[in-house]
């Protein structure tokens, strides 16, 4: 499908998880799809030689106009699946200031047999800072269904199911200690020829989390976020985006405390596309915590590269 820039992340210092970094369990509830985990989502994910499920400004320009890009925001999902015969590869880096924490997710989306149902996983790679090392976070594999593709309403709808497996190892603040479900409502809505947005909704269960020193509790965590994407060309846009989560942290035997998060994220991103109906999109954005997150500031970088596979 086209990418759509225009529209298609030790010991009981629990205050670390007062921002979103790589290892929280917000970054895992927010980022696991598009990358998604700022999405693992935790984590939250189209290019030229695909089509858009609806007729829109963007679809009746002229051959000779560069494909414009239809892609999920950084943070936010969006709520377009992948057309038939064409895959994704995404590849996000966030690194948060002063801890110096990061996160590398790659995501891979793949269309069965037509747009209505997409497949998708995202590997992380994480390190919680200085002197912790890396290695592999907790694997996301999704299901997401297109309700509707905004044909004739121009309002997009695709719920998406998730598991969240426990490959990381929480003694190293890499995942959460066991697996989880996730469900998470991307809904996209086309203003004009020239703005679209997209507005998301979800929660996270893990029966069994674990913390660093082995204490086991259920956690539940909830996400909501929207973004404004503006066309300013057909192969760059602007983008301003905004997540809140409220998350748990397992603080002793079936003891858990709770803690919020917001952040605003400004973005801008391009497109390079190839007669071959390769699209390559980079983006770059800085997450600013404000209210519970006020202080925190990250870098958070994207690529992705979107292709037909079969004719």
């Amino acid at each position: 499908m086209e990418e759509r820039v225009a529209s298609r992340t030790s010991d009981r210092n629990y205050t670390i998880k007062q921002t979103m970094s790589p290892f929280s369990a917000a970054w895992r509830l927010i980022g696991s799809t598009v990358g998604c985990l700022l999405c693992a989502s935790p984590g939250v994910a189209p290019l030229a030689a695909q089509k858009p499920a609806k007729e829109s400004a963007q679809s009746t320009q002229p051959a000779t106009t560069p494909a414009a890009i239809e892609d999920n925001s950084f943070l936010i999902e969006e709520a377009y699946n992948q057309e038939a015969g064409v895959v994704q590869h995404i590849s996000t880096f966030a690194r948060q200031r002063g801890t110096r924490a990061w996160a590398y997710n790659f995501t891979q989306e793949w269309p069965l047999f037509s747009q209505r149902h997409q497949l998708s996983y995202t590997v992380p790679i994480v390190s919680a800072g200085p002197g912790t090392g890396s290695g592999i976070g907790d694997v996301a594999l999704n299901y997401r269904y297109q309700l509707a593709d905004g044909t004739r309403s121009g309002v997009a709808v695709a719920p998406r199911f998730s598991l969240l497996v426990a490959t990381g190892d929480e003694r190293r603040g890499r995942g959460a200690g066991g697996n989880g479900l996730q469900v998470n409502l991307p809904v996209s809505v086309e203003l004009s020829p020239l703005i679209v947005t997209h507005w998301n909704a979800g929660a996270t269960y893990t029966p069994s989390a674990k913390n660093a020193l082995g204490d086991k509790a259920s956690t539940r965590s909830y996400n909501a976020g929207g973004s404004v994407i503006w066309l300013a060309r057909s192969t760059f846009n602007v983008m301003l985006e905004a997540v809140w989560a409220r998350a748990e942290e397992v603080t002793g035997p079936s003891q858990r405390v709770p803690y919020r998060l917001f952040y605003v994220s400004p973005g801008v991103r391009g497109a390079i596309n190839f007669r071959s109906g390769l699209q390559i999109v980079p983006g770059i954005a800085v997450p600013i915590g404000v209210g519970p997150s006020r202080g925190d500031r990250q870098l958070f970088l994207y690529l992705s590269f979107e292709h037909p596979f079969s004719h």
